[in-house]
């Protein structure tokens, strides 16, 4: 059920949609809890460090708003939202292990206390409990959603992985990476709830370009705080993208602008990972207006997202949506 009616005040920060989505949320998170139980022990020891680690939980969030957008009154809602969450972590779980990362949310991560053949194993019992909930659902079109949208995801993971230590990796192919390991998912979620709300396929298809938009603002700005935030406020130390090698989109923009010095030392970098110029790098890209270029791009998505919501019903929840769209860019965290 909805958890505020259509006609309420519409959200002004994310606070508020928070507020708005809190009663769905609370049913979602003690389903999160009640599936995320298993017999083995160590399951359940990494489940409570997942759940205590915290999270915005945005992606279910965006799947109960959407579905309020759509009009929907029932509870499969709960269930699919759950789905989302469950893909998302094991994801996460998988990436720490890839990125070899220690903290996420300014938390230790699963693979840092427990190791990697624990987190990958565990990343795999998530996957496998979201396709159990997917047929629980017992509905082809939802369960071939999630189906694609989860080995797309695995599609992204791969070219990212490509992509380390490649100084060359172009605009379009950094798109090509978030496109699937991030705003899939987004587009899924929203979809999703329009397909629940049974709204016709045009606004379906609206929802889901309002999600993919998002996630492409969501992560670029996400790449961006990599180099404007710190562990504090982002939950990871500044540099950790550069730490990796991964080429995102302020390295990218900075490249094309960069003296022979500044792009020797910023493809140096790339290509061998490590902090060693750390504070020089950053320079050469602020000085290039590299982080400039990449929040335009990332205002660009928000717009679309934005502008996606014009075909639904007037709502508190599409204004929710909207209000998600700026706060993707404004964030700090």
């Amino acid at each position: 059920m909805n958890s505020m009616p259509a006609d309420a005040t519409p959200p002004a920060d994310f606070a508020q949609v928070r507020d708005l989505a809190a009663a769905d949320m609370q049913r979602v998170d003690a389903l999160i809890r009640q599936r995320l139980s298993s017999d083995v022990v160590l399951i359940n020891q990494i489940a409570d460090h997942i759940i205590a680690s915290g999270g915005k939980r945005l992606r279910p969030m965006l799947h109960v708003l959407a579905a309020g957008a759509a009009g929907y009154h029932g509870e499969r809602h709960t269930k699919l939202a759950a789905i989302i969450e469950f893909i998302h972590t094991s994801t996460l779980l998988h990436d720490d292990v890839v990125d070899e990362s220690d903290l996420r949310r300014g938390r230790k991560t699963a693979n840092a206390l427990w190791g990697n053949a624990a987190s990958v194993l565990v990343g795999d019992f998530l996957y496998s409990r979201s396709f159990q909930l997917m047929v629980e659902l017992d509905d082809m079109r939802i369960m071939r959603i999630l189906a694609d949208t989860t080995n797309t995801i695995a599609e992204g993971e791969v070219l990212q992985l490509l992509n380390i230590g490649n100084a060359d990796v172009s605009e379009t192919a950094y798109l090509a990476v978030i496109e699937r390991k991030t705003a899939v998912l987004f587009a899924a979620a929203t979809e999703l709830g329009g397909i629940l709300g049974g709204l016709p396929e045009g606004q379906v298809a609206a929802l889901r370009h309002y999600g993919m938009e998002l996630g492409y603002a969501f992560q670029i700005a996400d790449d961006l705080l990599d180099y404007t935030s710190d562990a504090g406020t982002l939950g990871k130390n500044i540099g950790d993208d550069l730490a990796e090698g991964k080429p995102t989109l302020p390295l990218i923009y900075a490249l094309e602008k960069a003296n022979p010095e500044q792009a020797q030392s910023l493809r140096h970098a790339i290509e061998h990972g490590g902090l060693d110029s750390l504070d020089r790098i950053i320079a050469s890209i602020r000085d290039s207006g590299a982080l400039e270029r990449t929040r335009d791009r990332a205002l660009h998505h928000a717009r679309a997202a934005r502008a996606a919501l014009a075909t639904l019903p007037p709502s508190a929840h599409r204004d929710a949506l909207a209000t998600l769209a700026d706060y993707s860019v404004q964030r700090t965290f």
